[in-house]
């Protein structure tokens, strides 16, 4: 199997293949002879582990030469421009979190007059307000903010559910990031730990997410 891999690998990569130095007898799992590993050189760019386990395997590795990463910055948001949605129902909450969403926004540099709030009145109207405001061109990310907690009926899901894909659905339609930021929570006390308690404070967390992907479209996706 070693020697199948080898051959292949000269025939894929026949200007990486080097001649072969102090090979490696292993012993073959069928009880015949041993075989020889063949050691490459270094311009493979690949741990001799994996190279070692792709001839086991009797495949060629792949390599990536030249692979561009893209990332958003958390530091460059001079210009960004984000929209805040927020529900006002469970206020208690939602006000927390919106608190919290703004203090990363002053934190990270964001200026106040490039972030607009918008309440409306519960999380179930929040994704149709995010896609208008997408599709408005003046933003370069929308935080959706809102608090969703469990009763005793079905409505709880139905919200909750409806909220996720809504949000999700304005993203893609309008072509800007919306970002998910309502609590789905089963009871006030979990929403309370969530909105700066000592599970955090997930206003502040979709804050950071909204600058990170903001920048990513901005400074990569859209140039």
């Amino acid at each position: 199997m070693a020697s199948f891999a080898a051959t292949e690998l000269s025939r894929v990569f026949p200007s990486l293949l080097a001649t072969p130095r102090n090979p490696r007898l292993v012993p073959s799992p069928l009880g015949r002879s041993p075989e020889t590993l063949v050691s490459f050189s270094s311009s493979i760019r690949a741990a001799p582990a994996a190279l070692e386990l792709c001839a086991r395997n009797g495949r060629a590795p792949v390599v990536a030469a030249g692979t561009k990463h893209l990332i958003g910055s958390l530091t460059k948001t001079e210009g960004l421009k984000f929209a805040v949605v927020v529900a006002r129902f469970n206020e208690i909450i939602t006000n927390l979190l919106l608190e919290g969403a703004l203090e990363t926004f002053q934190r990270y540099s964001v200026d106040d007059h490039d972030i607009t709030v918008v309440k409306v009145p519960g999380s179930f109207e929040v994704p149709v307000v995010a896609q208008c405001l997408g599709k408005s061109g003046k933003f370069d990310a929308i935080l959706c903010i809102g608090a969703v907690i469990r009763g005793d009926t079905s409505h709880y899901d139905a919200v909750a559910n409806s909220a996720a894909s809504g949000v999700l659905n304005a993203g893609l339609s309008s072509g800007v990031p919306c970002i998910f930021g309502v609590l789905t929570c089963d009871d006030m006390d979990q929403a309370l730990n969530r909105a700066g308690g000592k599970s955090g404070n997930k206003g502040a967390e979709a804050a950071l997410t909204a600058i990170e992907m903001a920048s990513l479209f901005k400074h990569h996706l859209l140039k």
